[in-house]
């Protein structure tokens, strides 16, 4: 038999282990105000912003436009964003969030604060601050930029 290395060595799959306990978690905090992950993640890339052509949310956002598409349709019908003409485009349009999106961003970021603080309490303040570094790190240095929305 061919000697094959213990799942536990595999960083990877370390890394996943702890992304799962931590988003499904996460997951269950957002469905409880009516949203996704996914769709967190869009009300909170549009909060603060002016309002913005779905090509560059998805290009912000590391998405295909039809990922984009697909998301604010559902945001839309939940009242959370609004779309509006693009005054350059004519068959353009724009996204921003409605009032109702921009009261429940703080809310959400509110629950992804308690998520990464109940999960990480187990870790220093400075070994939290590590993990964060050496994570961004590896973001830099592989140019990751996409959304995990999944």
């Amino acid at each position: 038999m061919t000697d094959v290395s213990d799942l536990n060595a595999h960083t990877g799959y370390l890394l996943r282990m702890v992304s799962n306990a931590v988003s499904q978690e996460f997951a269950r905090g957002v469905a409880g105000e009516g949203v996704t992950v996914a769709e967190w993640v869009m009300l909170r890339a549009l909060y603060g912003q002016e309002a913005v052509a779905p090509t560059l949310l998805a290009r912000m956002m590391g998405m295909t436009k039809g990922a984009i598409s697909k998301l604010s349709d559902r945001l839309q019908d939940k009242g959370l964003i609004e779309r509006s003409g693009n005054p350059t485009d004519n068959r353009g349009h724009r996204l921003s969030l409605s009032d109702a999106g921009a009261r429940k961003v703080p809310i959400l970021a509110q629950l992804a604060d308690q998520n990464d603080a109940a999960f990480f309490a187990v870790l220093s303040g400075k070994e939290q601050e590590q993990l964060r570094a050496l994570l961004h790190t590896l973001i830099d240095l592989h140019g990751l930029s996409a959304a995990p929305v999944d």
